[in-house]
């Protein structure tokens, strides 16, 4: 019983420091990056869909990236959403056939502003983590046939567990940090 509560919580922490992760490879550093624009949400025929799903992405230099839509029709709406953007800042051109996003070097008040968007995202993720670890906590809590000692022991599996990933989480934030403020 106490296992599947700890085993139950390890996992969903495990995800909130993917989706952590994830979203913190989001925010460009002095790169063109495919991963930067695989969630731009394009107007397709009337729906939001991921330019990933749209196009193919290649970046033949550091800071250009080239965008093959897969449908040429849907190139004037993948252009529209790539200059709406936040966060991007990308000059776009469109030859017709393939979009080339070139993105603009980055300043140092700029990286300062990435390094607080992205923090703003690492604490995020700890709350989640924490909140996962309270219900974890709950149902601990809850379980009737287990003795105070065996919850006891479960508890301190549990804080083990939970910082754990909040250490997971505080070495990718270091890690990002460090890779937006390199010049």
């Amino acid at each position: 019983m106490i296992s599947d509560v700890l085993a139950e919580a390890k996992e969903k922490m495990h995800k909130s420091v993917e989706a952590a992760k994830d979203d913190f490879s989001n925010v460009r550093t002095g790169r063109a990056n495919p991963a930067l624009f695989q969630k731009i949400l394009v107007d397709y025929y009337g729906s939001p869909t991921p330019l990933g799903q749209l196009a193919g992405m290649s970046n033949p230099e550091a800071r250009t990236l080239v965008i093959t839509p897969y449908d040429k029709g849907a190139l004037r709406e993948i252009e529209r959403a790539i200059v709406n953007a936040p966060n991007l800042g990308a000059s776009v051109g469109n030859d017709g056939v393939i979009i080339r996003a070139t993105l603009p070097e980055l300043t140092e008040e700029r990286r300062k502003e990435f390094v607080k968007i992205v923090r703003a995202k690492g604490e995020d993720a700890k709350i989640s983590i924490r909140n996962i670890r309270r219900k974890a906590k709950d149902d601990l809590d809850d379980l009737k046939e287990v003795g105070d000692d065996e919850v006891a022991r479960g508890e301190k599996d549990l804080e083990a567990i939970t910082k754990t990933h909040i250490d997971a989480i505080d070495d990718a934030l270091k890690k990002k940090e460090a890779e937006l403020l390199e010049v």
